[in-house]
């Protein structure tokens, strides 16, 4: 590995620990989507918090960061398998962004941006998967392991060069929504479109077994570090 694979992925890294759903949500006022809803700050718990308007932009956002690195390194004409290393550092960056104590969100937006390089025919197969599950079941998280599982299969017949990294990354993805798959299991898992109460704590009580609210000291510190 040279130097230059390690600062793409070092960059990629740091990109994806941008999280846009807290500092959106900040910006507009709108409740904190670690202490509410799901406690995920990603675009499904922004939708719920905060509404089209505000999920799209953080959808974008997400996209974003996981789409220009890897585009770049595409560019400079990395070897494949370092490409989906630098699409996994962006996806790692968002489960664990070192801007926020390494609790961030589960990555299928970033996901989904680091395939958009590798072409459109794979972007689209995964994105009519996500869209034809959440037709027919109305669950986003249901909808993106789905499409976590099917991509190594897209991505075989269409870029079998890239076959194992995005073979890792669905599993990444999966095993980041392991709490969701027990809440599928118990019939307790919200659907996309039912929007949550965000007044105290309502929210975070409509969601079982969801991750725990970081603690007033916790908060604090946190607060003190973004400023």
């Amino acid at each position: 590995m040279t130097a230059s694979v390690i600062i793409f992925i070092l960059i990629s890294y740091f990109a994806g620990s941008i999280s846009s759903a807290v500092l959106l949500c900040r910006l507009k006022g709108l409740p904190d989507p670690r202490k509410h809803g799901s406690h995920n700050p990603g675009t499904t718990n922004v939708l719920r918090l905060g509404g089209p308007q505000a999920a799209t932009w953080v959808l974008l956002f997400d996209l974003l960061k996981g789409t220009l690195p890897v585009y770049l390194a595409y560019w400079a004409e990395l070897d494949p398998f370092y490409i989906g290393l630098v699409g996994i550092a962006a996806c790692l960056g968002h489960i664990y962004p070192v801007f926020f104590h390494f609790k961030g969100g589960k990555a299928v937006a970033t996901a989904f941006g680091t395939m958009l390089p590798l072409g459109m025919d794979v972007a689209g197969l995964l994105l009519a998967t996500w869209l034809v599950v959440v037709a027919l079941f109305g669950y986003s998280s249901l909808a993106a392991l789905i499409t976590a599982l099917v991509a190594p299969l897209y991505t075989y017949f269409i870029k079998p060069e890239y076959t194992l990294p995005v073979a890792m990354l669905g599993c990444l993805v999966i095993l980041r929504h392991h709490q969701n798959i027990a809440r599928l299991w118990q019939g307790k898992e919200l659907k996309i479109w039912k929007r949550l109460p965000v007044k105290g704590n309502a929210a975070a009580q409509e969601i079982p077994n969801a991750e725990p609210t970081p603690s007033k000291q916790e908060s604090a510190v946190d607060d003190k570090f973004e400023r």
